[in-house]
């Protein structure tokens, strides 16, 4: 029995080594392609951060 776990084992560390990666490399495409957004629709991109700005002062911890 210990055979089986022990194959698993390194399968369960590979996948989740794999997802992890695809993880990042996902966030940093997104953070991209709002850079991207941001400098192609530069008025978008200031109103948005103004009302992240406004949300976050009225934001209550």
């Amino acid at each position: 029995m210990s055979d089986g776990e022990s194959q698993e084992e390194p399968e369960t560390l590979k996948t989740d080594a794999d997802r992890i990666r695809r993880r990042a490399r996902f966030l940093r495409e997104l953070a991209e392609a709002r850079e991207l957004r941001d400098r192609v629709q530069p008025r978008r991109a200031k109103a948005a951060r103004l009302r992240h700005a406004v949300r976050m002062r009225t934001f209550r911890w």
